[in-house]
């Protein structure tokens, strides 16, 4: 648990209290602790930039891979098993320079820049969805491992509960929340909530794959601009050992304030609403750091196993007022794969993840892993779900200028249909048991079973079957059920329950 510059809270706490002193500085990592090397290599081998020397047991989760230096190469002269400090040397390499030959010592803690992107060997195509658990995210709107998103909405729409799941539940070995400004209580939440949370990959608490970085409103404003940056470089130094790194920033309107008063204090010209000009760049940089990669260090040509990693940036945006017009919004909306709109009317009407179906979108092509992985139909339902989505908006319009009585039968059973997608679906609770996460299995056959409702329900009214006795059926009810029955149970269920529409309809003659 850091702030912007990397400092421990907990040791800076120790030091001077609640409230952070000018200039205390404490070490990143304690500098007593001995912590147990183990190499995977012997004396002789030749290394490159990012061959792994060894491992230490960070955790009983996390696999610390100790590795060469991005900028080294050479031949292993010494290397050594046993306890050592972050400062002991636990390797030295024999390199070839112009200077002849030369000795470096590589001890377990490795520095580098924060604001300089780490190496990788090959930047590879974001190909497979960072599966959240969230039906309206994994079904509609999904985002590439390695790939980048923003949650911009307005105070109390949710933003901070959904990076909350996201960080519970999508599929990422390692963690890192990002706190650039936020208020104290919301930092505070995550303290006291994350050790308790139970990580449901490995059974432990959530903290142990999670690394924080807290920094308040009330803390320095050079700590929060430099905090995203600390960040993304400790989620690219795990990606390094071949990990899938959730990078989450909340929110990153508080690190364009800071970047707005450091550009100020500057005299620097400013850009729209007072931020600095080159904020859109900065914005670029920061999001492009994102990617799956093959890392440094793998070679099948020499026998060593090809390491893969990716960092996954979300970012959280508030908007004064919810004004998507804004310049953090438009500009991190131009640089991001995947736009999350949270919208005010949605959470006031209690509609969780109030994330805007007609204004959010996704620009990773993930259907063939859906169609492999998933079903071969995934992406025709997702795209009829989608227009049957927007059909309602339509003629939510015309109702409000006309009225209701204004609509055909036909166009009254689409209304029905996509209540019940909405509130059946789209609607998902961060806080039940069992509905606060969804496979992508049952996410299908939910939403299959939805939409077979709904083409039933059309040639069922248009055979002249009232829409009332329609709505009637007991299935409904059932299909509200859904949500709520475990993995196990659900795939049979909603198969009865698909069984039950067919035999209701069959009545009036509907196939």
């Amino acid at each position: 648990m850091y702030d912007g510059l990397q400092r421990p809270l907990e040791v800076l706490s120790r030091k001077t209290g609640e409230f952070i002193a000018r200039g205390v500085q404490a070490s990143p990592l304690p500098e007593d602790k001995l912590w147990r090397f183990v190499p995977s290599l012997e004396v002789g081998s030749s290394v490159g930039p990012g061959s792994q020397l060894g491992a230490v047991a960070e955790s009983h989760i996390i696999e610390h891979r100790i590795l060469v230096p991005p900028n080294l190469k050479g031949r292993v002269v010494e290397i050594h098993e046993g306890d050592f400090n972050i400062h002991d040397t636990v390797a030295v390499l024999e390199t070839r320079g112009e200077d002849g030959i030369s000795r470096v010592e590589i001890p377990l803690a490795q520095r580098w820049p924060v604001r300089q992107p780490r190496p990788y060997q090959t930047r590879l195509a974001p190909r497979e969805p960072l599966i959240s658990g969230t039906r309206i995210i994994d079904a509609f709107f999904p985002v590439a491992k390695g790939g980048s998103a923003i949650i911009p909405g307005g105070f109390g729409t949710g933003k901070t509960v959904t990076e909350h799941s996201l960080a519970r539940w999508a599929d990422a070995d390692v963690v890192v929340y990002v706190g650039c400004g936020e208020r104290g209580n919301e930092m505070t939440e995550v303290l006291e909530e994350f050790p308790t949370l139970e990580d449901p990959r490995t059974g432990a608490p959530l903290m142990k794959r999670t690394v924080l970085i807290a920094n308040t409103s009330n803390m320095p404003v050079a700590a929060r601009e430099a905090s995203i940056y600390t960040g993304i470089t400790i989620a690219e130094y795990y990606r390094d050992m071949g990990y899938d790194v959730l990078m989450l920033a909340d929110s990153t309107s508080r690190w364009g304030e800071a970047l707005r008063e450091i550009s100020g204090r500057l005299e620097e010209m400013p850009g729209e609403e007072g931020y600095p000009a080159y904020l859109a760049a900065r914005l670029a940089e920061f999001y492009e750091r994102s990617g799956r990669v093959a890392c440094l260090g793998g070679s099948q040509e020499n026998g060593v196993p090809q390491r893969y990693g990716s960092v996954t940036v979300i970012g959280a945006v508030s908007p004064p007022g919810g004004d998507f017009s804004e310049p953090m919004t438009q500009n991190s909306m131009r640089v991001v794969g995947t736009f999350w709109a949270l919208d005010y009317d949605l959470s006031r009407r209690r509609h969780f993840p109030a994330i805007n179906w007609t204004r959010s979108f996704s620009l990773y092509d993930l259907r063939e892993w859906y169609r492999g992985r998933v079903a071969p139909d995934w992406d025709d339902l997702t795209r009829e779900a989608l227009a049957l989505l927007q059909r309602e908006v339509e003629l939510l319009e015309i109702v409000q200028l006309v009225g209701p009585d204004a609509l055909a039968e036909t166009e009254r059973a689409v209304l029905a249909s996509a209540r019940m997608l909405r509130e059946d679906l789209l609607q998902q609770s961060a806080y039940h048991g069992v509905d606060r996460y969804c496979p992508a299995s049952k996410a299908y056959w939910m939403l299959k079973a939805i939409m077979d409702f709904h083409h039933r329900t059309q040639s069922a009214v248009q055979s002249g079957v009232p829409l009332q006795k329609v709505s009637a059926l007991p299935t409904v009810t059932e299909i509200a059920r859904m949500k709520e029955l475990p993995l196990d149970e659900a795939e049979t269920h909603i198969k009865m329950v698909m069984d039950h529409v067919r035999s209701g309809f069959a009545e009036w003659g509907v196939n």
